[in-house]
């Protein structure tokens, strides 16, 4: 009796392949080919270019070119935070391939690392109490102004300000100014004008303080416009970034980006 199953069994078998019913193999998926990682040195105290979601998330204008960047050129933006001063230092030492932070192209720093053309350009301001009386530089003698430790802010603070008796106080980051602002240790700060702004001035504690004096927008101390900043020698990398940034300037990426988080042309001049 089992020979007989058996054997029809097997005839059963040979009649389906005859008959084409045997199913081939089916090929499992391709698994996706992982992009090669860009590292990215991000200074995330810097609202709204360069900050954190309340979930600890980078975020902000200068995280948004990343990825639009990175996407250009097929690569994968991995962030590494840095404190500000040691941003090149840290690029120079290999901890990170480029700098996308908001960095200022001057060219001090051009003696040191390699810049793309700019992203955007924004001028700076000086901010205290409104209601100080204000005429020229020298009428801020006395007053102690906090700065990002190593920013282009600070060069201007200690070439201009110091100088006629106002007191500079280098912090690494620039939150911690903001604190300091309102908590009464300091007087006021020199930033980017749309950074102080979107970080202070238009927040409950910036009630009560504005901008005094002129825009800031000197070269010999602000540059040419944020790039991103690289290792010199990279010029591969460094065309393909200057080509990643044309192109989002042209087909549109740039721009919607930049309503995201502003009412005017960031790019500037």
């Amino acid at each position: 009796m089992n020979t007989i199953k058996l054997t029809m069994a097997i005839v059963a078998t040979a009649a389906l392949v005859a008959c084409g019913k045997t199913e081939a193999p089916v090929a499992a998926p391709a698994a996706p080919v992982a992009l090669p990682e860009l590292k990215v040195a991000i200074d995330p105290t810097y609202e709204p270019f360069t900050f954190k979601t309340a979930d600890g998330k980078p975020t902000g204008f200068d995280v948004d070119i990343a990825e639009a960047l990175c996407a250009e050129i097929k690569r994968q933006c991995v962030y590494v935070e840095q404190v500000w001063d040691s941003m090149i230092p840290g690029l120079q030492a290999k901890k990170y391939d480029v700098i996308i932070s908001s960095m200022s192209i001057t060219d001090e720093r051009k003696k040191v690392v390699d810049f793309t053309d700019k992203y955007y350009n924004t001028p700076s301001r000086i901010v205290v109490k409104a209601d100080t009386a204000f005429t020229d530089l020298a009428s801020l003698k006395g007053k102690k102004i906090g700065v990002l430790k190593g920013s282009t802010q600070e060069k201007y603070a200690m070439g201009e300000l110091k100088g006629v008796g106002v007191k500079v106080v280098p912090y690494e980051a620039q939150d911690q100014v903001y604190l300091d602002i309102k908590s009464g240790r300091l007087d006021g700060t020199v930033a980017d004008s749309v950074e102080v702004n979107g970080g202070f001035l238009s927040k409950p504690e910036g009630a009560g303080y504005g901008f005094v004096g002129p825009v800031l927008a000197d070269t010999k101390y602000f540059g040419y416009g944020a790039g991103v900043a690289l290792r010199q020698g990279e010029t591969q990398l460094k065309d393909e970034l200057n080509a990643a940034i044309k192109a989002i300037r042209t087909n549109g990426t740039y721009d919607t980006i930049s309503k995201k988080y502003f009412s005017f042309d960031v790019y500037g001049e």
